[in-house]
Order: structure tokens, then C-alpha cells, then sequence
């Protein structure tokens, strides 16, 4: 309960004090290339239901039919703003709209398209017990997996061999040590590491 409070406060205060920002973004992506100002995708909530989840549209109209992973920095969908909003990780504020919701809380595991949550075996299936978040464990260790992605020969192959399973593990230790204290400091870290001042 403390933490869905903790949720609803600085959800609804993020979004007051960040919308000149957040506007002003959405007119940046409007000048920059075709397309709507945000990108809704189906994830996995809390108890395998699933939701639509907002970005900042930072790729072309239809590029997630060319796949779903992000294959490094320069993958040639992304447009001019996107890269940086990308950098920044400022395309993931829109999902202050799913913490207000409900779908989401501020900190949990990151919530994952359906064809990779098929894939999970019935103990990775306990990251679905709670809700998924803004930022976690994994979130610290594989912010740059897009960049990971773009030295493998078989991306794809990549991510659900390798990257999947260890960010699972993560999720599963952020949920073993789950607290307010916990989520205060992956916070913290999730800004250090944005801003380039934290390498884990």
C-alpha cells in the first residue's frame, strides 16, 4: 500500500512539473519525422495480464514490423530525436502515465512483449507476481543492451540465450530484496548510470 502511494504521488508531481517538458518534446518529435508523439506497446503486467505501455515515439512509423530488439545506437529506424531521447532514456517518461494507471510502479521488473514472456520457465514465471517497473536491477546492468545487441551475429539468438535468463535472475533478486529503501536506491543508481556518473 506504502509503495502504491509512493507511486501516485510523485507520478501525478512528475507529470505536473515535467509537462512544459514533456510538451515541448512532443513538438520536437512532431518536426522531426511522420507520425504520432507516442508509441504504445503490448507488455506483461502483474499477474500475466497485459498492457499497453507508453514511449516517446523515437523510430520511424512501422519499424517495430522489422523486429522488436533495437540493435545498437545507429539502427537506421531511429530518428534524429530519437537518438537522443534514447541516450537519455527520456523516451520512457510517458510511462509516468502507466505508473498513474496503475499498470506500473516506479520500480520492478521491466515488463516484456509477450513472445518473450512464452519463453519463461514456471520460476522465472514470479516476475509476473508483482507490478513491472520504470527501472530495476536489470534496468542498471543491460542500459546499453541495445549496444550488447550490435556485436552479435544472431541479436535475437543473443537476447534470449544470454541476456533474457540474466536479466530474469535480476528481476528475481530485486523482487528477494524488494523494500522503499531498495527502490530509493535503484532510483538513485538508474540516474547515476543515465547520466554517466555510475558504472555497475
Amino acid at each position: 500500500m506504502l509503495k502504491r502511494i509512493f507511486d501516485l504521488f510523485f507520478s501525478i508531481v512528475g507529470l505536473i512539473i515535467l509537462a512544459p517538458f514533456l510538451l515541448f518534446i512532443s513538438i520536437s518529435i512532431i518536426f522531426d519525422s511522420k507520425g504520432g508523439v507516442f508509441y504504445t506497446q503490448k507488455r506483461v503486467g502483474k499477474k500475466n495480464i497485459d498492457f499497453s505501455m507508453f514511449k516517446f515515439r523515437t523510430m520511424r512509423t512501422g519499424s517495430d514490423k522489422k523486429g522488436l530488439l533495437t540493435i545498437g545506437d545507429k539502427d537506421n529506424r531511429i530518428t534524429k530525436v530519437g537518438y537522443f531521447l534514447r541516450k537519455y532514456k527520456i523516451d520512457e517518461l510517458p510511462q509516468l502515465i502507466n505508473i498513474l494507471k496503475g499498470d506500473m510502479s516506479f520500480v520492478g521488473p521491466r515488463p516484456e512483449v509477450r513472445k518473450y514472456v512464452d519463453l519463461y520457465n514456471s520460476d522465472q514465471l514470479i516476475v509476473l507476481s508483482i507490478r513491472p517497473g520504470l527501472t530495476d536491477f536489470s534496468s542498471l546492468d543491460f542500459i546499453n543492451e541495445s549496444e550488447i545487441l550490435s556485436q552479435s551475429t544472431n541479436p535475437e539468438e543473443t537476447y534470449i540465450n544470454t541476456i533474457l535468463p540474466a536479466k530474469l535472475e535480476l528481476c528475481k533478486k530485486y523482487i528477494r530484496e524488494s523494500s522503499l529503501k531498495t527502490d530509493f536506491k535503484i532510483i538513485y543508481l538508474t540516474i547515476l548510470k543515465i547520466l554517466g556518473k555510475y558504472k555497475s
